[in-house]
């Protein structure tokens, strides 16, 4: 059970972190959530807390970081980060309802724009450490394996984060194109990523499919079957 360890829990809206409860609450019903914890956070099972913290990487990141600080502060540290939420999927890669695990969370959209395509941050001369935790944070391996385990069913490869969700043909093309082994797209897990990574601690991203990537349609959109599967998926974190 990843809760045994002190797992924190970051989505991007409550709709989310309400799915992820429900989840949890279905998989141990008489699990009595930690006595206390860290100010503007929710326990959602025993060694499990939820916290919704806003929408793309930059509040992402920065509150989780906050987050994490405040419990190394309090003394209960917390011992793993997981990114969780419903993200677009790559049509043939990840399908509408899927469960997603990230092998990596990239930051798809920072670098430059050339008239000859993209050109990610990392091959702009930037120096290494003014980089953080590079342009793609690799999921924990350990942290990564026990979910495999406890989801046997998910599609696993790379995470795109985004500040702009792809809504065009030739955008959907481009990214795909950069990002062979990319199977999903979301706003925040890059920075939640980078903050555990600054801090030490394993991180992993899960996602649920609401929609695939591409023209913007939302008749497409099918929320409340990304939102069961999260319900689902949720129990693995327990």
């Amino acid at each position: 059970m990843l809760g045994e360890a002190g797992l924190l829990v970051v989505t991007a809206v409550p709709a989310e972190a309400e799915a992820i409860h429900a989840g949890l609450s279905a998989a141990s019903p008489g699990a009595t959530p930690p006595a206390a914890a860290p100010a503007g956070t929710s326990p959602a099972a025993a060694g499990v807390t939820v916290v919704p913290v806003g929408v793309g990487p930059a509040v992402a990141g920065a509150a989780t970081a906050r987050l994490l600080a405040l419990a190394e502060a309090a003394g209960r540290p917390y011992r793993a980060v997981v990114s969780a939420g419903i993200a677009g999927g790559f049509v043939g890669r990840a399908a509408v309802g899927a469960t997603v695990l990230a092998s990596r969370s990239v930051a798809a959209d920072l670098g430059a724009e050339s008239p000859t395509g993209f050109i990610p941050v990392d091959q702009l001369g930037m120096p290494p450490e003014l980089l953080g935790a590079g342009t793609a944070v690799p999921a924990d391996p350990g942290l990564l394996a026990a979910l495999r385990a406890a989801l046997p069913a998910a599609t696993v490869g790379a995470v795109l984060t985004v500040s702009t969700v792809t809504g065009t043909a030739a955008g959907t093309a481009a990214l795909a194109d950069r990002h062979p082994d990319a199977v999903a797209e979301a706003m925040e897990g890059y920075g939640v990523a980078v903050a555990a990574a600054q801090a030490g601690v394993p991180f992993a991203e899960l996602r649920t499919v609401s929609n695939p990537i591409g023209p913007r349609d939302r008749s497409a959109w099918r929320m409340r079957e990304a939102f069961a599967a999260l319900t689902t998926a949720a129990a693995a974190l327990g």
